[in-house]
């Protein structure tokens, strides 16, 4: 029986078969498990025990990756120590010394200096192309080209990925897919049934959503998600039971979170264009029936300080990451893109103006008034 998304988000745990049953799963803090004697240790090598050392698995972070994947209606998940090593044990799981990726340029900042800096060591060649025709990305296709990889809803100029083209692309050349739904989310997006062939989260932002939780998660075609296992393992880019736990809780209540941040968002992104000295408002459209996420990106006017803006805020703090259940701010020039080459910074329009805004529960108006009145303050 196929559950709906709310029904599957709060119950997507794996039920306990012990004698004491919790309301809740208790949490695995512990680095191995105990066996009985040596022949029991060895059932676990045989496939009948599913756990040894929590470097291999723990129930905790199972629950994390499995969860996910039930919302992303994926053959299989896996929870990592954060979104970044998420998406370098899916990439190391497909992709060899002497193959190619085509990346889109406009990735997260930290993604970019992955495959910019990281990936050529082992000896993996990327390309940095512009994903807004698809025929650039297919002039790029190469005989050693593996994966083609972007975001759902780019960093921070929040572009929405036309994700069947992308995928359609992929799938006719033979080459693997992989997007990154950390915006979107499984609540409004899922682009495994549409026909990825893997996805990762950042759970520290919306799967995690309380700020205090650092983890990632890759969800996928089974046979691929096991290959990037075995990466996590090896190269111990393992979650924390204590982590998973934390962020188990939070992705519960995922989807009242998202559809209350993502009305935010759209009031706030509609309240800001009448604003004369925001000159450019950057709001996804057409996301999905749910809405279009809960982040907005604003482009002030020249006569704006910029520094100001930011002194002025008040309960609105600024911080170098989003998705909380609180209103925040950052600088994307100075931080999440910070080491992206200025001619790529240019060229996407990450200007010294740009802000980028993490719309959280509050009620709409203050955050409005807050955002308007630290404008008001540095004009």
């Amino acid at each position: 029986m196929k559950l709906g998304f709310n029904t599957r988000n709060v119950h997507f745990q794996k039920h306990e078969d012990g004698r004491n049953k919790s309301k809740n799963k208790p949490i695995y803090q512990t680095s191995a498990f105990a066996f009985n004697d040596l022949d029991d240790m060895e059932s676990f090598y045989r496939g009948e025990k599913e756990y040894l050392y929590t470097r291999f698995s723990n129930p905790n972070t199972d629950d994390l990756g499995y969860g996910v994947a039930l919302l992303e209606e994926a053959e299989a998940g896996i929870a990592t120590s954060s979104g970044m090593s998420a998406i370098l044990a899916g990439v190391l799981g497909i992709v060899s010394s002497g193959e190619h990726i085509i990346a889109s340029e406009d990735l997260y900042g930290g993604t970019y200096q992955l495959f910019a800096v990281e990936l050529p060591s082992f000896a993996i060649e990327v390309s940095f192309v512009s994903f807004e025709e698809i025929e650039t990305v297919r002039n790029e296709i190469k005989d050693n080209t593996k994966l083609i990889y972007t975001e759902s809803i780019t960093n921070p100029l929040l572009r929405v990925e036309n994700l069947q083209e992308v995928i359609q692309l992929a799938k006719e050349h033979g080459i693997y897919s992989m997007i990154d739904n950390t915006f979107a989310t499984p609540y409004l997006l899922q682009p495994f049934v549409i026909g990825a062939d893997l996805v990762i989260h950042s759970a520290t932002k919306y799967i995690g959503g309380h700020s205090d939780v650092t983890a990632g998660v890759l969800v996928g075609k089974e046979e691929l998600v096991a290959k990037a296992k075995t990466k996590v393992v090896n190269l111990g880019a393992n979650l924390s039971p204590f982590e998973a736990w934390l962020a188990c809780r939070g992705l519960k209540t995922l989807s009242v979170r998202m559809d209350r941040q993502s009305r935010n968002a759209k009031a706030v992104a509609e309240a800001l264009q009448s604003n004369q000295y925001v000159e450019k408002v950057y709001y996804p459209s057409e996301v999905s029936e749910k809405g279009n996420g809960a982040m907005v990106s604003i482009e002030l006017g020249e006569n704006v300080d910029i520094e100001k803006f930011y002194q002025a805020l008040n309960w609105i703090k600024i911080v170098p990451t989003l998705a909380g259940v609180e209103t925040t701010v950052t600088y994307p020039l100075r931080t999440s893109h910070r080491t992206v080459p200025d001619e790529i910074r240019n060229r996407l329009g990450i200007t010294a103006q740009l802000v980028r805004i993490s719309i959280g529960l509050e009620d709409e108006k203050d955050i409005i008034d807050e955002i308007n009145r630290s404008i008001e303050e540095a004009k």
